[in-house]
């Protein structure tokens, strides 16, 4: 993985793999190298957190997903 590799939203990849962004945060949420961008909580507001995912990883799980679909 290198610091320069282009890195993906949630919405860049949803549209990429016409799923929602939602379904792509819950495939991303616990891999590791996937960044995490915390906005705190402020009063009155709700905590923000936005996700980047490198090309590296969204080749490495869309192949992964893709070969289970594939075994089904």
């Amino acid at each position: 993985m290198s610091g320069l590799e282009r890195h993906f939203t949630a919405k860049e990849v949803s549209k990429l793999w016409h799923l929602s962004e939602d379904c792509i945060r819950a495939i991303f949420r616990n891999t590791p190298g996937v960044l995490r961008l915390v906005q705190p909580a402020r009063r009155g507001k709700r905590c923000y957190v936005s996700i980047r995912i490198p090309e590296s990883i969204l080749l490495k799980r869309h192949s992964e997903l893709h070969g289970k679909a594939v075994s089904a």
